[in-house]
């Protein structure tokens, strides 16, 4: 699948690959109590891992990867090797990282190794959990595609990811 011509790899883990630009952002930033980080395991994938509270009106970790703009023209969906835990997640994307919005969609997680594709056209707009009325995803640039669980209840969550591509 990586080796397609139309494929633009976003990420790649293995054993040594630097997560440095990849962030946590929990809902402590509101005051809340949820916990996570994100590692590699050694089996050639990253692990999102952690608990999402509801103390004190919270409810949601995410691990975002910020890089570059990338122009994206020739792509039309986000492809990803993930591993979950049989719980729903979030995928967002931001096509610039000063915007104060994503657009977001969602996928659930079997607990197998799953290839998850999701079209731009199918990413909604979306701040601090509201739906905007702007248009569905279609920029020419991506900078930043972040992983969010925030489904209103406290959890353990694990969620491996082995690659993520634009195709």
């Amino acid at each position: 699948m990586l080796t397609h011509a139309d494929t633009k790899v976003l990420a790649d883990f293995t054993s040594d690959t630097n997560l440095s630009d990849w962030y946590i952002v929990n809902d402590v930033v509101m005051g809340g109590r949820s916990d996570s980080g994100i590692f590699l395991n050694g089996e050639n994938c990253a692990v999102f891992k952690g608990y999402v509270s509801l103390e004190n009106n919270g409810g949601f970790a995410m691990v975002k990867h910020i890089f570059d703009p990338i122009e994206i023209d020739a792509h039309s969906k986000i492809v990803m090797k993930i591993k979950g835990d049989g719980k729903r997640y979030q995928v967002r994307l931001k096509s610039q990282i000063s915007q104060s919005h994503s657009h977001i969609n969602y996928f659930t997680t079997t607990g197998d190794w799953q290839v998850i594709e999701i079209p731009f056209k199918d990413f909604y707009a979306s701040f601090r959990g509201r739906r905007l009325s702007y248009p569905n995803f279609n920029a020419d640039q991506l900078s930043e595609v972040a992983f969010l669980i925030g489904n209103k209840k406290a959890e353990e969550f694990q969620l491996k990811i082995k690659w993520i591509a634009l195709k």
